[in-house]
Parts: C-alpha cells; sequence; structure tokens
C-alpha cells in the first residue's frame, strides 16, 4: 500500500513538474511550444518510477535528487533538441550548477569527482565538437558538461560508457529514420541519446546501490 501511495505522489508531482517545464519552454527566447500532456507525461512516467524504486527499497534515497533532476531536465530539453536541432543557453548553462547541488546528498568525494566530471566531458565533448562541428553542436558540449557531473559520481568508464551508448543510439535512429541521407531531411539529434544514455547508466548505478 505504501509503495503504491509513494508512486501515486510521483505521478502527480511528476505532473506538476512536467507542467512546469512546458510553460518555460514555451517563454524561452529559443525554446518551443510543446502541446499537453507531454512534457507532463515524459516527467511523470520515470519520476513514477523512481519513487516506487525508493518506497520498495530498490533505489537508495541519496540517488533520488539527480534521478529526479535528470528525467525533468530530459523532459524540458529533448523536445527543443528533437523539433529544431538545439539545446537553449537558458537550460544547458543553469544545469550545470543545479546537477552539481543534486549529486551533493552522494557525499563530498562525489561532488569533487562531479566538478572534475563536469570539465572532462565537457572538455572531450568541445573536441569532438572542433574536429566534426557537424557531428557534434555546441548544444551538445554545454549539455555533456552538465551530464557529466552524475556519470563522473558513478565512475571514470561511466562517461565512457554513456559516450558511446549515446553514439550508438543516435546512429541507430538515423539508420531507422533514414534521417541525414542526401534529400532525406537533417540529421537525427544528439542531444535526446545522450539524455537516455545517462539517464540509464545512473540508474544502473543507482540501483545496484553506489558507484562502480
Amino acid at each position: 500500500m505504501g509503495v503504491c501511495v509513494t508512486v501515486a505522489g510521483g505521478v502527480v508531482a511528476g505532473v506538476g513538474a512536467g507542467s512546469v517545464a512546458r510553460w518555460l519552454l514555451g517563454r524561452m527566447a529559443r525554446g518551443t511550444r510543446v502541446r499537453i500532456p507531454v512534457c507532463e507525461v515524459l516527467v511523470a512516467l520515470p519520476w513514477a518510477g523512481i519513487a516506487g524504486g525508493w518506497a520498495a527499497g530498490v533505489l537508495p534515497g541519496r540517488w533520488v535528487p539527480v534521478l529526479l533532476g535528470l528525467a525533468w531536465f530530459a523532459a524540458a530539453a529533448g523536445p527543443v533538441d528533437a523539433r529544431h536541432r538545439r539545446l537553449p543557453d537558458a537550460l544547458t548553462l543553469p544545469a550545470v550548477p543545479a546537477a552539481l547541488v543534486l549529486v551533493a546528498p552522494l557525499g563530498a568525494g562525489a561532488l569533487g569527482r562531479a566538478g572534475l566530471g563536469v570539465l572532462l566531458a565537457a572538455g572531450v565533448h568541445a573536441a569532438v565538437h572542433l574536429a566534426a562541428p557537424g557531428a557534434l553542436g555546441a548544444g551538445d558540449v554545454k549539455l555533456a558538461a552538465s551530464l557529466g557531473a552524475p556519470l563522473a559520481v558513478v565512475s571514470w568508464p561511466a562517461l565512457v560508457v554513456a559516450a558511446v551508448g549515446a553514439s550508438l543510439l543516435t546512429a541507430l535512429l538515423a539508420l531507422v529514420t533514414g534521417a541525414g541521407r542526401r534529400g532525406r531531411g537533417p540529421a537525427v539529434p544528439h542531444g535526446p541519446s545522450m539524455l537516455v544514455a545517462t539517464a540509464v547508466v545512473v540508474v544502473a548505478a543507482a540501483g545496484a546501490g553506489g558507484p562502480w
């Protein structure tokens, strides 16, 4: 009964948080208008799962804040990148300090690793962007900075696993949709794949009880 109530609370809170995300996107200079209930569903479903996992003892409480934040961020940034092939600075830049705050419950050591993860992820993605601007946008570099924080807390190899996973997912989507071929429209945006890959790695680590 307790788990069901907690899941229901996660759904209600997720709908509210999703509404906030949709409202913000509609008012950003480089945001987008998202119809109801896209953002609400995108936040409510993972928040319900996170709440249920915590109530059932599967997810440690110290991991809950970063998981909730990651789910909200994905629901806000994903639709913009998917529709317009861009990631607004109004989302990606504040996400960096927000990520550091959200990993703080994991301990001082985790916070230090997160800070280094921000620099490492941003640096590597920036190098790729400079070498191949068409393959990786500047928005992806800024996105990588915030995602590097929780990934570094998981482990240093987690940064590589998430990057490779995101690349494979983007390549798969491009293959399935035919995007990027001559005459077939623009390439698949990489941001959603980065968000999904990071979420998978972080959830797996949290479910395992901590860093790898």
